[in-house]
């Protein structure tokens, strides 16, 4: 770990107990297999489109992990599955998003902590300083972690949101996955300087660089920040290095930007096997654990699949509903229509 600017410590932020790292794999095992199976799920038309986390496991379960649910609020991307998961949110609700329809069933916001899924590149960090300012205000000591890549990171959205951050002293935790691809770009052709952390100096924000392929690494590193943040201090800049092993999403062909022998390269060990190798190595685990932890993943994964399968198409009425807070007399009228037509289907 690479602290640029210092990072004031956590309380928390001491070695991970035996059973803390025995979690950690198992949310890790959990998270591969829904995201795997999600791309099989799109395959099988049951969602119209997913974007592959594989290979980000450690960086999405190990920040999740330091989240305290009670009081702070996470800011996701379309890529933070595992993260959700980590957080205990509801998976058939969360999944259910990839739908791309109301099912009115969706996880809630306010009581999971976590944001709705952000399509808009860079868009959820804007949100994230937003409410980390408004607890300021409100004297509570919340803190916001909100999640973007380093493609998204040449976004202006970025750097409005460090400079107002900074400036206020909000409690906010810039969380950059850099998986070293912005869809076909690599890193080094769009982040000048090679370093996404570096640029927190020019806001005065204190930043970590961090191996986050490493879930434990991961982990102290968010408790740190949290820490910081937390005490008045303002926000920080983590950027976790790792790699997308798969597509930027389901409709991407990455083979039309890298090899395969590009993808092992740059890849380096799986995290997954990184933590097993771990857990044998300090004796706190065996091979009963780990097909312990893969069955129940696979359960896992089969009631959320039958879940979101079970949610049926909901009716086009809902958007006057939902949508309009005050519906025109041409609405009104429109959806009078059709719900009388629908009533003789």
């Amino acid at each position: 770990m690479d602290t640029l600017l210092p990072v004031a410590s956590g309380a928390h932020a001491g070695a991970l107990t035996a059973d803390e790292l025995r979690e950690l794999y198992s949310l890790m095992v959990a998270v591969r297999h829904l995201d795997t199976s999600a791309i099989a799920w799109q395959r099988q038309g049951i969602i119209p489109g997913y974007a592959p986390e594989l290979g980000q496991e450690a960086a999405q379960v190990g920040s999740g992990y330091a989240v305290d649910t009670t009081r702070d609020f996470v800011f996701p991307t379309y890529r933070e599955m595992g993260v959700a998961r980590t957080m205990g949110v509801d998976m058939v609700a969360y999944m259910s998003t990839h739908k791309a329809t109301w099912h009115g069933g969706l996880y809630n916001p306010v009581e999971s902590r976590l944001a709705p899924i952000q399509a808009v590149v860079a868009g959820s960090v804007l949100h994230a300083v937003g409410w980390a300012h408004g607890q300021t205000l409100d004297g509570k000591d919340g803190v916001a972690l909100t999640y973007f890549g380093d493609g998204a990171s040449s976004q202006g959205d970025v750097h409005e949101a460090m400079n107002f951050a900074a400036v206020m002293k909000a409690p906010v935790v810039f969380f950059i996955q850099n998986n070293g691809w912005a869809i076909s770009v690599p890193t080094e052709h769009q982040v000048a300087g090679g370093s996404v952390a570096a640029r927190a100096a020019g806001y005065g924000i204190p930043a970590l660089h961090i191996d986050g392929d490493d879930v434990a690494a991961v982990v102290e590193a968010t408790r740190r920040a949290f820490a910081h943040a937390r005490a008045g201090n303002g926000p920080v800049v983590i950027e976790a290095m790792t790699y997308r092993r798969g597509p930027h999403s389901t409709s991407d062909d990455p083979g039309r930007y890298r090899s395969l022998d590009e993808e092992r390269d740059g890849a380096g060990i799986d995290p997954l096997e990184r933590l097993r190798q771990r857990l044998l190595a300090d004796g706190i685990a065996d091979e009963a654990f780990f097909a312990e932890a893969l069955a129940a993943a696979k359960a896992e994964e089969e009631q959320i699949r039958t879940g979101v399968q079970a949610l049926g198409s909901r009716p086009g009425t809902e958007m006057f509903d939902l949508v309009f807070q005050e519906t025109t007399p041409a609405l009104q009228a429109q959806a009078a229509s059709w719900r009388e037509e629908s009533e003789h289907v």
